[in-house]
């Protein structure tokens, strides 16, 4: 999760990481992540707010659009594996981003849920999403 060469194989769409400022994967670093979904592409800067592995890693990412909070905790359960919960808070910056996450909040939720499925897979069995 803290290699940004490994993003490609779970973050589905994404074309670039690139290293803004600071020192790379440390407090208040910033990265861009570039994602292309169809024909529309998509910028957020990534800034590292909280960094404490194997326990916590939290950052916020901005786009054109949305503000996304994003708090990640991970911990060891008795049967040995890793639970992650990531909390989420999404502000939208403009009406559209506004009217569409009244509408269909669920469509956040479910990209988070993907997205952590494919890290899942990725981290336990190898399975890259480039291979799918």
């Amino acid at each position: 999760m803290d290699n940004p060469e490994n993003l490609k194989h779970w973050q589905k769409g994404l074309t670039s990481a690139e290293h803004l400022s600071g020192d790379p994967g440390v407090l208040g670093s910033k990265m861009k992540l570039t994602f292309t979904f169809g024909k529309r592409k998509m910028e957020l800067i990534e800034t590292i707010t909280k960094i404490n592995f194997p326990h916590e890693f939290h950052a916020n990412y901005k786009s054109a659009s949305t503000h996304n909070i994003q708090q990640n905790f991970f911990e060891s359960t008795e049967e040995d594996y890793t639970k992650w919960v990531s909390k989420n808070e999404f502000i939208p910056l403009n009406l559209v981003m506004r009217i569409l996450m009244f509408i269909m909040p669920s469509t956040f939720k479910k990209q988070t849920i993907k997205y952590m499925t494919d890290f899942k897979n990725f981290a336990e069995n190898g399975t890259s999403i480039q291979n799918a």
